[in-house]
């Protein structure tokens, strides 16, 4: 473990490094204008499972330690302070010790201490009632079995195991530290951080504005004044409303590849980056509910599926197909959809129509044809990113005598209809917050996760989960990895569609920011983000 906290450590160094060369040559003062693309469901990070909430609400908090926010990736061998200013592990790697900042204060200007580090991490354990309607990061603190405090500025989180990705969670800014004096509530409307930015008012529909924070314990930091989201969510209007200089920069990712041209034609000035997102779409299945509880009736499904076709039409070509895991070259663990259709797995391959004729013959078996369709909804939510491809899965259902009509929801309702699983089936969009297995696979298909929407249970997949978590040899935890994936792939479940990519777009007066190719939700503490109008 010596030479992994050697790493931390070099991580630290060159994000100090890169912060210095973008403190050089900033300019102070000045409002960020982005616009929003639908209103978050709160602005509490930890409740919520989504980047609408993620993306504004990261630059008020702080956590132990983040990702670098300069890296182009967020990974574990670039990791810097923040909270915690140095850590260590003990010999058999299942304590984790840190040391905190001193002289921290919360926006309300009380102070930050280890309290509030047990407090947050407690509350993630389900060990503390804190008001939280939800907890949907309690599957990635599965291994922590305890958290303790030494004096005001030492804790010690203690795993049940060694567990190699723990670091990385305490790094996602969707594990930002919450203080304890502060109800849930109050956390879901206008939340108390330490972080650069505090909260000035957030109205649903409307539109968010955070003000620098001038408490901070960066003192040089941040270089803006402020940060006004307004929700817009017409993707057209919002669009327009970006190309005609209303905004310096649009929500994260928002921008399609077919869009990228034309932002880039109706503002030449604009700078677009395409990367991929981390983010998934897949197909989920109510397999508790008539007739999904069949696997014949989901093999039949998993087979009208035409990815190439996704593919084609949504992303011209540049979208990545696998299973769960983000495949190569973008992603460290992933399978590629040649892996998938040489193992067999339904609806994979170029052999389109003699999958569906086999679709067809299932369908058929059990007394559905074209007079006769199993007529159902499929659920989506309502931002374009989902309706889109839910109106092609229609589509492909035709072919198997599946006649679907869509329902849409709010944003503000969608997770809980996933958590209450009201959908027969339903066009989902997943984000891991990492790209670490223990995310793709715990968060999904653990048994009794909050984000477990279908309640798939596998005794037998369980145990693969962790046996890949607590291998240590890299090598032999990335074959896991592939055979856990494939064998969830070849189950039928949560049939996954395709990994997606999308634009962010700014103006050249935009400076210190870096959109990370494997991850939406890491990289906006903003801090280091400044206008240059000159």
């Amino acid at each position: 473990m010596t030479s992994f906290i050697g790493k931390l450590a070099l991580g630290a160094m060159l994000g100090s490094v890169l912060v210095m060369s973008v403190a050089s040559a900033q300019t102070r003062g000045g409002t960020l204008r982005i616009y929003h693309r639908d209103s978050p469901p709160s602005a509490s990070i930890h409740e919520e499972a989504t980047i609408s909430t993620a993306a504004p609400f990261m630059a008020v908090f702080n956590n132990l330690f983040v990702f670098n926010q300069h890296s182009e990736t967020a990974s574990p061998d670039d990791i810097v302070p923040e909270l915690a200013t140095e850590w260590r592990w003990n010999e058999d790697n299942t304590r984790l010790t840190l040391r905190l900042r001193e002289g921290v204060k919360w926006h309300d200007g009380k102070p930050f201490t280890s309290a509030d580090v047990k407090c947050t991490w407690d509350t993630i354990r389900g060990e503390r009632n804190a008001g939280w309607r939800k907890n949907v990061r309690r599957p990635w603190y599965f291994n922590l079995q305890d958290v303790t405090t030494n004096g005001d500025h030492e804790v010690t989180f203690h795993l049940g195991r060694p567990q190699p990705s723990f670091i990385s969670f305490l790094a996602t800014g969707m594990s930002p530290v919450y203080p304890c004096h502060v109800d849930g509530r109050v956390m879901r409307q206008r939340p108390i951080g330490t972080g650069p930015f505090r909260v000035v008012e957030f109205r649903p529909n409307s539109h968010i504005r955070l003000a620098r924070n001038p408490d901070y314990w960066k003192p040089d930091r941040p270089f803006l004044d402020a940060i006004e989201w307004r929700i817009i969510p017409s993707r057209s209007t919002r669009i327009l409303a970006f190309t005609a200089g209303e905004f310096d920069m649009t929500f994260p990712w928002d921008v399609t590849i077919p869009l990228v041209r034309d932002v880039r034609s109706q503002a030449p000035t604009a700078q677009c980056e395409v990367k991929p997102s981390n983010v998934a779409a897949q197909l989920l299945i109510n397999r508790e509910a008539e007739p999904f509880n069949r696997p014949e009736v989901r093999r039949a499904v998993a087979l009208t599926l035409d990815r190439n076709a996704f593919n084609t039409i949504l992303g011209e070509g540049q979208l990545a197909l696998g299973g769960v895991m983000l495949p190569p070259p973008h992603g460290q663990w992933g399978l590629t959809a040649e892996d998938l259709a040489e193992a067999g797995v339904p609806g994979y391959g170029n052999n389109v129509e003699q999958n569906r004729e086999e679709a067809r013959r299932i369908m058929g078996g059990l007394g559905y044809g074209p007079n006769n369709p199993l007529r159902i909804k499929v659920s989506t939510r309502d931002i374009a990113i989902y309706r889109d491809p839910a109106v092609i899965l229609i589509d492909h259902l035709k072919h198997a005598f599946i006649e679907a009509e869509l329902e849409i929801h709010d944003t503000t309702v969608w997770y809980t209809v996933m958590a209450r699983r009201n959908f027969s089936l339903a066009m989902n969009l997943v984000g891991r917050g990492i790209d670490d297995p223990d995310v793709g696979f715990y968060e999904s298909y653990a048994c009794g996760s909050e984000r477990n929407y279908e309640n798939y249970c596998n005794e037998e997949m369980q145990r693969r989960f962790d046996a890949q978590s607590a291998e240590t040899d890299p090598q032999k935890r990335l074959q896991l990895v592939r055979e856990t994936d494939l064998a969830l792939q070849q189950d039928i479940a949560r049939p996954m569609l395709y990994h997606t990519a999308g634009g962010t777009c700014w103006y050249p007066h935009v400076k210190g920011l870096t959109i990370a190719g494997n991850s939406i939700y890491n990289h906006w503490r903003m801090e280091d983000v400044w206008l240059d109008r000159r």
